[in-house]
């Protein structure tokens, strides 16, 4: 049996940032920096009596990380103790994120890629082997929306909704079998039982209930549940968990105005994201929310961090809406 005072070290080890092969973060920037992300240093917590990290030792893959939710939930799930892999289109975004990650005092590596590559899945997971030695917490985040009347709808636009929000998320989920399912497999044979691991795949309230305008992102939308309910129940007995989170109107680069001229490139044409007249939409929309706001990024991240933590270890194959009360 392990010596009574190596988890403890452990833990503190893993706080300092100094487990894994890319971690060589020294434990006083951790104090000092982690301030930036929002939240109370991990160290600081335990000391004042308050709550450990919810996800140390864990590493999560997060796609779309370079901007938005992705972004948050990256810097809010290191702030707990995960390694992150930033995985996101955009190669400055994406290192842009992890390095402020870093500074915080926790460990980060940025990856660059398309989502919808075949190839991209088994990069993504590679590296989180390869630099951290491992895969519990897999967010499938990335997306954007092309929106367009159901009689105007081009082929295109149909097929890269399915493409990013469907295709994409089935690919990352089967190529990381190895490091989760397989993995949990293994620790049972030999321990008795798995430790916990998450799967969170980003749905939306378009999904959920439907919209107008949207029959492409809806329907990808709808398919991301059927997925998430699928894997809840062949990975389940192996202690990974899957869930999905419908998000409501979050201020994103998709729900802000479309005049701001912001875009992302499909196929070698730029696809411009936003909703036209965003301000009056906001206007007219923040009246039916119960709340009677907007949601934030960072709101958006805490319900991610929640659904990957221990917090919720009998929580799989649901989807948790997060809109400020709308659809009650």
């Amino acid at each position: 049996m392990a010596d009574a005072a190596e988890g403890p070290r452990r833990r503190l080890a893993v706080l300092a940032g100094q487990l894994g092969p890319a971690s060589a973060i020294r434990s006083d920037q951790t104090t000092a920096a982690a301030s930036t992300l929002g939240a109370q240093p991990c160290a600081a917590r335990e000391a004042a009596g308050g709550p450990g990290p919810l996800l140390a030792g864990q590493v999560a893959l997060i796609t779309g990380a370079g901007k938005g939710i992705g972004e948050a939930a990256a810097k809010l799930l290191a702030s707990h103790g995960a390694a992150v892999v930033v995985a996101d289109l955009d190669d400055t975004a994406a290192q842009l994120v992890a390095d402020a990650v870093q500074e915080a005092g926790g460990r980060a590596v940025a990856v660059a890629g398309d989502v919808t590559d075949p190839a991209f899945a088994e990069r993504a997971v590679g590296e989180a082997l390869r630099v951290f030695g491992g895969l519990h917490i897999l967010v499938n985040n990335a997306g954007y929306t092309w929106d367009g009347v159901i009689h105007k709808m081009t082929p295109e636009q149909w097929s890269a909704m399915l493409a990013v929000h469907c295709t994409a998320p089935f690919r990352l989920i089967q190529a990381a079998a190895p490091a989760m399912r397989d993995a949990a497999k293994a620790e049972v044979e030999q321990e008795g039982a798995a430790r916990p691991r998450s799967i969170i795949n980003i749905s939306s309230t378009s999904g959920t209930h439907g919209n107008a305008g949207q029959a492409n992102y809806a329907t990808a939308k709808a398919g991301v549940v059927g997925l998430t309910k699928a894997v809840a129940k062949e990975w389940g007995p192996l202690n990974v968990r899957c869930n999905a989170i419908a998000f409501g109107l979050i201020d994103t680069r998709l729900t802000r105005p479309k005049e701001g001229g912001e875009s992302i490139v499909v196929g070698g044409k730029a696809v411009a994201l936003g909703i036209p007249s965003a301000d009056s939409y906001w206007s007219a929309i923040k009246g039916q929310i119960p709340l009677r706001r907007v949601g934030s990024a960072e709101e958006a991240a805490g319900a991610i961090l929640a659904l990957a933590s221990p917090l919720c270890s009998y929580v799989t194959g649901q989807v948790l809406e997060v809109n400020g009360g709308s659809y009650m």
